[in-house]
């Protein structure tokens, strides 16, 4: 059975065809034991792909192909890198599906452009940011907010080469939950040292993000 249904394929193909500017490639780390969802996420973007002619999907073992997991910072499965022209920091950790397979999509026609609809004020801002910025994004598919979240920390990302964003569907990775107290979605984390939760404007993540770079 399909994971993209069959009546929202012809939009989606209409809307990569118009978006994308460049190829882009997703790269997917699997592990078929203690998995539970790395199946339904490498159909999820083997479909995807098949809409459109500029994205293609590798699949690799994570365990097998460790050394190439580490080259892409992927610590946990399924993962999910989002490479443009260059590696933009952007990935997804979990099943894109319900709301964020919409975060998804933003994240690789951000990448495919190399550019943002950032405000030019953030943008100016983040190009002062030469510290390194890790964004972990924790979501869950059934949360109506998270994806204007993590769509922003993907936007950062493509901003600057510093930042990294991860979105993580955090009752996949209920260690994480745990770890980082998480009660209610989205809650943002960045550098380990600055957290939110739920959906920030533009301006007031990137004032969390030069909080976070001016604790370092």
């Amino acid at each position: 059975m399909s994971l993209i249904p069959e009546e929202h394929k012809k939009h989606i193909k209409s809307e990569l065809e118009e978006k994308l500017e460049k190829p882009v490639k997703i790269v997917m780390f699997t592990q078929e034991v203690e998995c539970q969802f790395c199946a339904q996420t490498r159909q999820l973007l083997n479909e995807l792909s098949a809409l459109s002619d500029k994205i293609t999907v590798e699949i690799y073992d994570f365990i097998a192909e460790a050394a190439k997991a580490k080259k892409y910072g992927a610590d946990k499965v399924p993962a999910i890198i989002v490479l443009g022209e260059r590696d933009y920091g952007v990935r997804f950790y979990g099943l894109p599906h319900g709301y964020e397979f919409q975060t998804l999509l933003e994240g690789i026609i951000s990448v495919s452009t190399g550019k943002t609809d950032l405000l030019e004020e953030t943008k100016k801002k983040l190009k002062d940011i030469k510290k390194t910025v890790h964004i972990q994004v924790f979501v869950t598919l059934t949360c109506p907010y998270c994806p204007m979240v993590a769509g922003l920390a993907y936007k950062f990302a493509v901003e600057n080469d510093m930042v990294k964003a991860d979105v993580v569907e955090v009752s996949e990775f209920p260690h994480l939950g745990h770890k980082y107290g998480i009660m209610g979605v989205p809650k943002t984390v960045i550098n380990e040292k600055t957290e939110f939760v739920g959906a920030l404007p533009e301006d007031l993540f990137l004032e969390h993000i030069i909080l976070a770079t001016s604790k370092d």
